[in-house]
């Protein structure tokens, strides 16, 4: 299990709400990119075996994702969701489309957190509350892994509703990655109106 030492540092030091941020999506040739936040209320306990196994979603399987997505919404103390779609990807960049997401993500919470830990290595650019960066934060941070389950089983979910739409693409398998299936099948069919004309792969097919 991953501890939580960061999270208790934070506590430890008078912070009562800390929020925690993880985005999925950052890759695929089509789809949104989804940003995942979750609460931690001073005192928490991983109590629960289940919690337990929380870890990196790119860890686990599907199966597992969608039971720890229900125990971390029933007992974390909020879950907030951030989408951006594909057209603001080709706008404004997938990296600051990234950042749009978690603040929206942050902007769907309840409250406002005292204090914010976030995967990657940037900080959000113009955010005024307190944050801090962690690299590989969803390997390695309690708190962190669960919004990363959260973001993928959210943009998982999306994904196969947009096959729903558009089957010819296999979007519930490979999840808009550019998996071998999913470049044979834009070749053929040409792209839909949720691929991203700014990516290469798509950008060739124009």
């Amino acid at each position: 299990m991953l501890d939580l030492l960061e999270e208790k540092n934070l506590f430890s030091l008078g912070y009562k709400l800390i929020a925690s941020l993880d985005e999925a999506g950052r890759g695929p040739l089509a789809g949104p990119v989804v940003a995942a936040c979750v609460i931690l209320p001073a005192g928490f306990e991983a109590g629960d075996e289940k919690l337990k196994l929380i870890a990196d979603s790119k860890k686990l399987n599907s199966n597992r994702r969608e039971e720890l997505f229900s125990v971390i919404s029933e007992q974390f103390g909020g879950v907030g969701i951030g989408i951006c779609d594909n057209k603001t990807v080709d706008k404004i960049n997938v990296f600051q489309a990234s950042f749009l997401a978690m603040k929206k993500a942050l902007g769907d919470l309840r409250q406002k957190p005292d204090f914010v830990l976030l995967d990657g290595g940037f900080k959000i650019p113009n955010y005024s509350g307190e944050q801090k960066n962690i690299i590989k934060g969803d390997r390695l941070i309690f708190s962190i892994a669960a919004a990363s389950i959260i973001a993928k089983v959210t943009r998982d979910r999306l994904m196969k509703k947009f096959h729903e739409q558009y089957p010819r693409y296999g979007f519930d398998r490979h999840k808009g990655y550019g998996t071998k299936m999913h470049l044979e099948n834009l070749k053929k069919y040409g792209p839909c109106p949720i691929h991203r004309f700014s990516f290469g792969p798509v950008a060739k097919l124009k």
